[in-house]
Order: C-alpha cells, then sequence, then structure tokens
C-alpha cells in the first residue's frame, strides 16, 4: 500500500544525515524515521503497527530501539535520525522489549488460525519467543460475518490500528475507528455496528493491512495456500489498478493490490471481490447455433439457464463455417457497407486493433464502433479540435500535486474507487476540491466548494465563470497569445454570460461562481476531472469545450498538477479508441477521409480501404431498420442493454439477417444472435491494456477458459480466415508488435519491456524512452503547435419535462455493479451487496409521491416503461431519478432517449424526461442476480 501521507510530502528536500544501526554505518534523510532507514539497509526490526507510507502509530512498540546516551528506548516507526546518533536494535535491553511485547500480544491470541501469514507469529518464531507464560485476558468475541467479502475476527485483533488508517488515512472512507478505552478498547465500524450495517463500501484495504487475520476474506477463501500467484491488472474501470490472482485448482481463490503506478496496492470491491464471474456456471463452454424453431423476436425474455431452448449446440467447425460464411456472402451480395462490427472496451488493444482491421480490411467498410461512443466520444471530440489529441493530459495522481482539483460531472467514489482515494488524499494534504454535478456524491463531503447545478446547465455554469476570469483579467496572457489561437472569439461570446444572469438558469449564486473562477485561475495548479456528467449530453461535446477553454484562458495545462483529465470508464476504452475501435478513425486517431492515412494503412495492410467514416452505434441500429445492414459481428458488447431507447436496439438486433456473437455469457445481445462462439474472460488471457493515464499495462492468464470456449483472439482470426483474411498470428506479441509499427505514440514500447516492466506510459516514441506522464507542455500535437478554443452556447437537452414527464431521468453506474451487470451481477460478492434494481430518489420526492423507501416505483418515458425498488437518496436533487443501467429486470435503457450529440454522435442518457407513480410489479429475477449465488455457495 501507498498513501500520500503528510509525512510523505514533507520529505522531498530532507537533508542528509549520517548515523550507525547496529554497528553499521547508515545515512537516510532527516525525516526518515530509523525503522525506514534500517529497511533500506537490509536491518529487519520486528514491527506490527508500521505499514510503509502510513502516518505511524507507534503503538505496538514492538520496533523498540536502544540509542545510546537516552535513558529509555525509542519506537523506530516514530524516531528520526540526527548525526552521529548510535542505534541498536539488537542489543540485549531492545531485544528483550521487543520480545516481551510480542509474547504479551500472543498471549491473547486465540488458538484458531485466521491467516497463513500472521505476522505477529512470524515475529515470534524469528525472535525466538516461545509459549506465552501469560493467562488471556481478553474477553470472548464473537465471530462477525455478516459482510458477504470480510470476516471480521476480532479475537485475533492487536489493535495495531493499520486497518484504522487504511480505512481513513488511505482510502478516506471513514469508517473504520478505534473506540472505547482501556481494556475495553477496541475496533469500531461506525458507531460499533456489524460490519454488514456499516458504511463499509468492501475496498477490502483493512484485509490487506491487517497483520492477524483480524479481519479476512469471508469464507476462509484465502486460508488454503495458492497453487500459483498471477500479476495481472484488474478488468473494471480505466484506472487499471495491478492485481494478483492467487490461484487454486484452476480457479481464483482470492486477490491481492500490487503496487502499480495508477493504485499502488489500493483495489476497490470490485477489484478485489469481484473475480468470480469467471467460474460461474452460465458460462459459455460450446458454440451454439440458433434453433430453426426459434425465431428472433425483439420482446423477449431471457433466461441463461435454457439457452438449449434457443440455440443447439455445435461444433466449431461448422459454427464458424456459419458465421464466417454467412458474414462473407451477405458482403459480397449486399454490398461491403451491408455490415458492421462491434468491439469491446473490456477486450485488450490486441483484440480491438485486430477487430477494427478485419472490419476495414475484410467487411471493407469502417462500420466499426465500440462503447466509447456511448461514454466519452464528445470529451474526445473536443479534445482532438482542441488540442489534437484525444487523451488525457495528466495522470490521476498528478492530483496529488494540485493546490485546486475540480471534479465535474462525475463520481469518482462510485465509478473510479482508487482514482477518487487519490483525490481525498490530496484534499487532507490541503488541496482545495471543488465538485460540481447535479448529484452530491460522496466526494462532496470533503469538498472545499460543492456546486449543486440543475441538470443540463453545463455551459451556463462554466461560461459564467470564464465571463468572471476574463473580467477580472485572470487570464495567462503569456499562454493565451503564445500557445493558442481563437481567444478573441471566445472572449466575446463569455461576454453575455455574467453569473448574474447565469444563476438563475444553473442554480448556483453569483458570487459562489466568482469565488471558484478565481480559486481555480489564481492557483498555481488546477487540474479538471470529469466524467459521463458532462459526455453524455447532446451539448456533450460543447461542455468539454468549455473545461478545455477554461484550462487554456488560464494556462492550466502542461505542467504537473495541471490539464484535463476525462475519467475513462472502462478497462481498456482508451486502448480500444487509440487501436482504432472507432469508425472515422484509424490507430493512433488519424481520420479516415484523409488521404494521406488512408494511403499509410493501405500500403501497412496491403488493400484498398473505405474513404468515407463509417455509422456509429446509434446510426448502425437505424441502419439495420433501415435495411441498409443486414449482418452484424458484435464481440463483448451488449447493445440490448446498454444502447438508448434499448427496446428500438432490440427490435433492430432481431431484424438482423445474420448476427454473429462472440461474449462469456448468454447475453441479451447474444440471445438475438444466429451464432455464439464461446470467448475467455479477462483472466483466462493475455494482452496490453491502456488505463485513463495512457498507461499500457500487461495483463497475464491465471486460469484456463472452461470447456471449449476460446481465446479472442483465436476467434476474431478463424472469422477472418473464413471472409476471405490470410491471417496466421500465432501470438498477441505478434499483433502488438503490428501496432506500435503503425501507432507512433507506442512506437517505443516492445512487449517484452512490457513483460519486464508491467506497464509504460505513452507517447514512448523510440525503444528505451521512459514514457511521457505529462504532455503538451511545449505544444500541442496541432498542424500550427497550438491549441483551439472553441466558443461554446446553451443548447437545451433535446426532451425536457412537461405536465405529463415531469420528472428527470439520469442514468449511470453503481459501485458494486459494472455496465450492463453480465460480471458482476455473477460475482457472489458484488450481488449480495446489491442484489436488487434500485430507483434513487430525493425523499421529498418519495413523500410527495406516498412512497416509503423499499417500495415499488414505476418509471415511464415516451419510450418505455420499468418498475423498481424506491431508494431515498437526499443527494439526488428533486424533480431527478437516478437510476443504474446493470439490472436486466429493470432495463432502464427502455427509457432512455436516442437523441445524439451533433459532433460526437453520443447519446444523451444523463437527461430524458419521465413520469414517476407509486406502485407496480417488479419483473420477476431470472436464473441470476438477485444475491442468488452466495447462499449456494455457503450450502457447497
Amino acid at each position: 500500500m501507498s498513501a500520500v501521507t503528510r509525512n510523505a510530502l514533507a520529505q522531498s528536500d530532507a537533508p542528509l544525515v549520517d548515523f550507525t544501526l547496529n554497528g553499521q554505518a547508515v545515512s537516510g534523510k532527516r525525516t526518515d524515521t530509523i525503522i525506514q532507514i534500517a529497511q533500506r539497509a537490509g536491518i529487519e526490526i520486528p514491527h506490527l503497527c508500521y505499514q510503509e507510507d502510513l502516518d505511524a502509530a507507534g503503538n505496538c512498540r514492538a520496533c523498540m530501539v536502544e540509542i545510546k546516551g537516552e535513558r529509555v528506548l525509542a519506537p523506530s516507526c516514530c524516531r528520526h535520525p540526527s548525526a552521529g546518533m548510535e542505534v541498536s536494535s539488537d542489543s540485549p535491553r531492545a531485544r528483550k522489549a521487543q520480545q516481551m511485547v510480542l509474547e504479551l500480544l500472543q498471549s491473547d491470541m486465540p488458538e484458531t488460525a485466521y491467516t497463513r501469514n500472521n505476522e505477529l507469529d512470524l515475529w515470534a518464531q524469528q525472535l525466538q519467543v516461545g509459549k506465552p507464560r501469560f493467562k488471556q485476558t481478553r474477553a470472548t468475541v464473537e465471530t462477525d460475518l455478516s459482510h458477504p467479502a470480510i470476516a471480521v475476527n476480532l479475537d485475533a485483533c492487536i489493535q495495531c490500528t493499520r486497518c484504522v488508517r487504511a480505512c481513513r488515512d488511505e482510502q478516506v472512507n471513514d469508517v473504520i475507528g478505534l473506540a472505547f478505552r482501556g481494556d475495553r478498547a477496541k475496533i469500531v465500524f461506525d458507531m460499533d455496528d456489524t460490519m454488514g450495517a456499516s458504511t463499509c463500501v468492501g475496498c477490502g484495504e483493512c484485509v490487506q493491512a491487517c497483520p492477524t487475520g483480524a479481519l479476512m476474506p469471508a469464507r476462509n477463501a484465502a486460508l488454503a495456500a495458492p497453487d500459483r500467484s498471477v500479476a495481472s491488472v484488474c478488468p473494471y474501470c480505466g484506472v487499471g489498478c495491478q492485481l494478483t490472482y492467487h490461484v487454486r485448482d484452476n480457479k481464483i481463490a482470492y486477490v491481492e493490490g500490487r503496487d502499480g503506478p495508477a493504485n499502488h496496492g489500493r483495489l476497490c470491491v470490485k477489484g478485489r471481490y469481484g473475480f468470480d464471474y469467471a467460474h460461474h456456471p452460465q458460462r459459455l463452454t460450446v458454440p451454439l447455433i440458433r434453433r430453426a424453431d426459434a425465431p428472433k423476436r425483439g420482446d423477449f425474455t431471457m433466461d441463461p439457464e435454457r439457452v438449449l431452448d434457443v440455440f443447439r449446440e455445435a461444433s466449431w467447425d461448422e459454427a464458424l463455417a456459419l458465421a464466417g460464411g454467412t458474414l462473407k456472402q451477405i458482403r459480397d451480395t449486399h454490398g461491403k457497407k451491408a455490415l458492421a462490427g462491434f468491439g469491446s472496451a473490456k477486450g485488450s488493444n490486441e483484440e480491438a486493433y485486430l477487430f477494427q482491421k478485419l472490419v476495414r480490411t475484410g467487411f471493407g467498410s469502417n462500420n466499426v464502433d465500440h462503447c466509447t461512443r456511448l461514454c466519452h466520444a464528445s470529451s474526445v471530440a473536443a479534445l482532438l479540435e482542441g488540442l489534437g489529441s484525444g487523451a488525457v493530459s495528466n495522470p490521476v495522481l498528478d492530483v496529488t500535486k494540485a493546490e485546486v482539483i475540480l471534479v465535474i460531472g462525475a463520481n469518482p467514489s462510485v465509478n473510479h474507487p482508487v482514482a477518487a482515494s487519490w483525490i481525498k488524499n490530496a484534499v487532507k494534504n490541503g488541496s482545495q476540491l471543488i465538485v460540481a454535478d447535479p448529484r452530491r456524491s460522496d466526494m462532496a463531503r470533503l469538498a472545499h466548494r460543492f456546486l449543486q447545478f440543475k441538470p443540463d446547465t453545463d455551459v451556463a455554469l462554466l461560461n459564467a465563470m470564464m465571463h468572471v476570469i476574463v473580467e477580472e483579467n485572470l487570464v495567462d496572457a503569456a499562454f493565451i497569445a503564445g500557445r493558442t489561437i481563437g481567444y478573441e472569439e471566445l472572449r466575446q461570446n463569455v461576454a453575455g454570460y455574467s453569473p448574474e444572469q447565469m444563476a438563475p438558469i444553473c442554480g448556483i449564486d453569483a458570487d459562489t461562481i466568482r469565488y471558484v473562477a478565481r480559486l481555480y485561475a489564481s492557483a498555481k495548479a488546477s487540474i479538471i476531472l470529469w466524467g459521463m456528467g458532462i459526455s453524455q449530453h447532446v451539448h456533450g461535446t460543447d461542455n468539454a469545450r468549455c473545461l478545455i477553454a477554461l484550462a487554456l484562458m488560464t494556462g492550466q495545462i502542461g505542467r504537473p498538477g495541471t490539464g484535463l483529465h476525462p475519467l475513462r470508464g472502462q478497462n481498456n476504452v482508451q486502448g480500444a479508441s487509440d487501436a482504432g475501435l472507432i469508425p472515422m478513425m484509424y490507430p493512433n486517431y488519424l481520420r479516415v477521409d484523409d488521404p494521406a492515412a488512408q494511403r499509410k494503412f493501405e500500403q501497412y495492410w496491403g488493400t484498398a480501404l473505405d474513404p468515407q467514416p463509417g455509422l456509429t452505434v446509434v446510426e448502425i441500429m437505424h441502419a439495420i431498420k433501415a435495411g441498409t445492414i443486414r449482418g452484424m459481428y458484435i464481440m463483448g458488447e451488449n447493445p440490448a442493454m446498454s444502447d438508448p431507447d434499448a427496446n428500438h436496439a432490440r427490435e433492430s438486433l432481431a431484424a438482423l439477417e445474420h448476427l454473429v456473437v462472440q461474449d462469456i455469457f448468454l447475453t441479451e445481445t447474444a440471445y438475438l444472435a444466429d451464432v455464439i462462439l464461446p470467448a475467455s474472460a479477462f483472466p483466462e488471457k493475455i494482452g496490453s491494456f491502456t488505463n485513463t493515464d495512457r498507461l499500457v499495462q500487461i495483463g497475464r492468464q491465471a486460469i484456463d477458459p472452461p470447456g471449449d470456449a476460446r481465446q479472442d483472439v483465436w476467434i476474431i482470426q478463424q472469422i477472418a480466415q473464413r471472409i476471405g483474411l490470410d491471417w496466421h498470428y500465432t501470438h498477441v506479441s505478434e499483433v502488438f508488435d503490428e501496432m506500435r509499427h503503425c501507432m507512433d505514440s507506442i512506437g517505443g514500447i516492445t512487449w517484452e519491456r512490457l513483460e519486464r516492466e508491467h506497464g509504460v506510459t505513452y507517447p514512448c516514441l523510440a525503444e528505451g524512452d521512459p514514457g511521457d506522464p505529462v504532455i503538451f507542455i511545449d505544444d500541442f500535437p496541432t498542424p500550427g503547435g497550438k491549441a483551439r478554443f472553441v466558443p461554446a452556447d446553451i443548447i437545451p437537452a433535446a426532451e425536457r419535462p412537461d405536465a405529463a414527464y415531469p420528472f428527470v431521468l439520469i442514468t449511470g453506474r453503481q459501485l458494486e455493479h459494472w455496465h450492463t451487470g453480465s460480471m458482476t451481477r455473477r460475482a457472489a460478492v458484488l450481488d449480495a451487496i446489491e442484489p436488487d434494481p434500485v430507483a434513487l430518489v430525493h425523499p421529498l420526492d418519495l413523500a410527495a409521491l406516498g412512497v416509503q423507501p423499499g417500495a415499488v416505483l414505476t418509471l415511464a418515458s415516451r419510450r418505455g416503461q420499468v418498475s423498481l425498488y424506491a431508494r431515498a437518496d437526499d443527494g439526488t436533487p428533486r424533480g431527478a431519478v437516478f437510476v443504474p443501467f446493470c439490472y436486466y429486470e429493470a432495463a432502464i435503457n427502455r427509457l432512455t432517449n436516442a437523441a445524439l450529440d451533433p459532433f460526437a454522435k453520443i447519446p444523451e442518457f444523463k437527461y430524458c424526461a419521465i413520469r414517476v407513480a407509486a406502485g407496480g410489479t417488479v419483473t420477476p429475477q431470472g436464473s441470476y442476480g438477485g444475491g442468488q449465488l452466495l447462499p449456494r455457495i455457503a450450502q457447497e
């Protein structure tokens, strides 16, 4: 673990001192502790409460050392050295003190072993502490098994407070505390609740910190030794946390965080406990072909347990011949643009590259897209237009170098929890946090200012901030003159957006707008992070343009602690976009309608290419209904759940002449397929993945695919061969090597280096380059090297509330569940924590509707309706309802509006008009979800 502590920040320029430790000459910074210097020198000092980079507690007294000339022993975890000091950790006096502490602690330990690595036992053995001479004095403590993921065994607790500091100082969740005094002192959760009833978010950092097994994975998951441990990467959000899979009998037993550049050992509840979907009994294990007596229709009810009611099993040869052969027949009969493909942001860079190459060179068009169209397409469009690059300028960890942090349209505590922890650490170390969002999230409790603006008024708020900066001459005139173009047009545009005029529109008072604008502009380093609350609007590109302009006019870009960071949603949405899995761009963001780019890839791939941009996700659904798209190949995406106006999307998919789906489960999209190809889950394959920081990392295979499921790269290659492509890749490293030779940004990254270093940041132009975490330092990758201001005006949402539909629907994700839920709702712990579909509604709105929390609500739009359970949430603004889109029994995208941003073609997921009524019938849950899995496991 690696918390950003006050001590760590204070150590940067501390002077060195020389002293002796156990007779050995050593040196260290004056702000180092003796135990830190000892560890670097290879000298072991027993310790229990000490954890590297956590603030020292000094309460276990196991690390006592003797200092010449001093009357009492000193705790080496708290004591700093001075020049000439003579320290001994192995003198008879120091050793006796260490042994006594260990013996006393051992006397209160239970006979039951909760962990294989009890640090107290290990130190006692190393210091030859025998059986304790003292009687146990601890009162009987009952085990707390109330949490689905974590067992609480306080009879093994030594009150080292490592769990407290991991929760309070590292993750900053503030759940765990040390309560009471004397022999009544104990670790508590919230107000001495059971862990399961507390506000614990299940990150498991306390488990990773605990030295004695007092906090452990539930159901003794980590008690048996694994067969092997495999270093890999988390398969969920864009933070890209490195982790270690501990495998036993070809099953992942448990997961621990690893010291990667983005997480430094931290994980969230999904990364630590969301792994067992890979072992779910509903995994697809053989190819399937639709039965002749099972016609496709959009209004279906799916049950993965009864897959053979709709499909029949087939051999790989038969399935591939039908899948590839029919796609080829449609292409040859109806033309190249009669086919389309959806790749996956959950897949690897190599899979994304091969998939888009297959569509472009095999299908013969640019009709290829993936879920970036549904999350940050507008951010990328604005960044490419304004800065010449769609990537983030600075890594998330740069928040620790910022004086001011603006988080807008994002809920990182839920969607990017480890990134949120770095923001929280920065705040605790003095950074000032501004949170701006229509919903009040957990981050708001730490905010210096929280701006709960009205939904759909982003441009009004941001233009008002820029008005203040211009009016009060807080702009960076030198930066504007030397590194930008278009400022005068922007200045004239924001002149009409005074805070006084915009306050009634956005709901933030003029004084607050002025204060926040001054704070952001005048700080030495300000950074902006945003999420899909900015991007998923018909004015999403305009929202991002305003954020870019805000950074440019103040010169808050191109330096550590500054910049622009759209927090990427899925684990490889950055890498998939980089690899060209979008309809208007080749790899490395070269436009398909640029003749020079077309010539480059025609030469590289050895075939003619379509010079016209392809259709995007929603456009493809319309084209199917229009009869111009007749066949599709979908890998790892679930548009039947994730697309807006999902009823229309399902009707479109059902109308296809031929649909090939490559996935690990029978998803709603796979249910409409003609051929299903069983693929590999994340821990069953090797590949590279690019996180939100532009960090290319390697994910390694930890387990084998089940049954006859196959690696995705192999499947893509088999389809390619059956439509006429002569592909013969034997390993993913060959694909990566092909990529890097046509993508300058990763040209210096070799597969061997990835395997050796686990991750490299791009741009990395030549082999041996370290990579650039911060970009735009001297110029921008535009033809003239300058960034462009693009003015934006207020554009209302495509569908506003009215008398018939008076509420606003906002959709998004939950902490425990991911995307459409096909993975996380089959992970036992995650499904147990959040089993049922919920709508978050302000308590006063619930009262007005006469609905109690937990009762059923029915939500309806002009496109569909769902019934689900009400949850009181005073962070949701009045007149709005927030619903996660992961629940198949309440598929909220049946209600959302397919209206598109005109520039990025992203749908407006964050705003549509609905009506809310008490009552209704929740669709019965099928064979997964609803908390069904954990009780089954408990009975095994």
